[in-house]
């Protein structure tokens, strides 16, 4: 009696629930299909750029020797001929052309740029195009905190281009001899330490470096103040924390001065590219 009581009130317990669950169907909005177009940033004609046979004359493919090896340019290197690593020609000439694109892109958007080439190969020609270009440049050794001392650095920057108007002007005459002395003493000193600054107007947004295994400490305050980099590098240097590098040889004279000459080249597209925007 009391089993049969147990189900009578279990069926209208599950008649009573049923009548109070309300089923509510999910309301689904109808969503239109948007078609998204991919933007594809126009490229800049870089035809000016040196073809393969001008990049192999130059020697633009010797890299280093097996033993001072990185393995992590182990990619763009082609072969091995007497111990010495062959970079492919066909690899570098597109990693150029991708850099100088990048280049163009930047500098074009009113980025500023600095160049730096310390070593003797380089900072010739590094000096008299960024002169050509009226870009800042680096040619005699990397000011320590450029980058992370750069507002107390840009007061020294500013004392020299003070001091070069005022000698133009003829201010110093009014001194004695030996105080003129003195005085140009301090310029030739600024001058050779900062010289090529004076263009810089603020901490630069690129920073383009001929071998960054020498430019080591430029390498680190550029990745502090999260400055981009682009760089030549051999197959002895290590390609981390370079936005777009060109692996190739950063020993030879024929092969520095080509290579540079192609991003200078990218930067002067740039500045007009800029200028055409204002």
């Amino acid at each position: 009696m009391a089993e049969k009581a147990k189900k009578v009130t279990a069926k209208k317990a599950a008649e009573v629930k049923k009548k109070v669950e309300v089923k509510v169907e999910p309301k689904i909005e109808k969503v239109e299909k948007v078609e998204v177009k991919e933007v594809v940033k126009p490229k800049v004609n870089v035809d000016w750029l040196p073809s393969l046979k001008d990049m192999l004359e130059a020697g633009v493919h010797f890299g280093h020797s097996i033993k001072r090896r990185n393995p992590r340019m182990d990619e763009f290197v082609y072969a091995i001929k007497n111990g010495v690593q062959i970079f492919d020609l066909v690899k570098t000439r597109a990693a150029l052309e991708e850099a100088c694109q990048y280049i163009v892109e930047h500098v074009g958007a009113g980025e500023e740029i600095l160049l730096v080439g310390t070593k003797g190969q380089a900072a010739e020609t590094v000096k008299s195009e960024a002169e050509r270009l009226g870009v800042a440049y680096i040619t005699n050794h990397w000011v320590g905190g450029l980058f992370t001392n750069w507002e107390q650095l840009k007061t020294r920057v500013d004392r020299l281009v003070e001091m070069r108007k005022k000698f133009e002007a003829g201010e110093y005459k009014k001194y004695t001899k030996k105080e003129q002395v003195l005085l140009k003493r301090e310029m030739d000193r600024l001058e050779r330490m900062y010289g090529g600054l004076v263009n810089l107007k603020g901490l630069p947004k690129l920073v383009f470096i001929v071998d960054p295994t020498r430019e080591i400490t430029a390498m680190r305050e550029a990745a502090h103040r999260n400055i981009k980099v682009v760089a030549i590098v051999d197959s002895n240097g290590d390609p981390r924390g370079i936005e777009r590098l060109i692996p190739a040889n950063d020993d030879a004279l024929k092969s520095v001065i080509m290579l540079v000459k192609a991003v200078t080249r990218a930067v002067e597209e740039g500045i007009k590219m800029a200028k055409n925007r204002q």
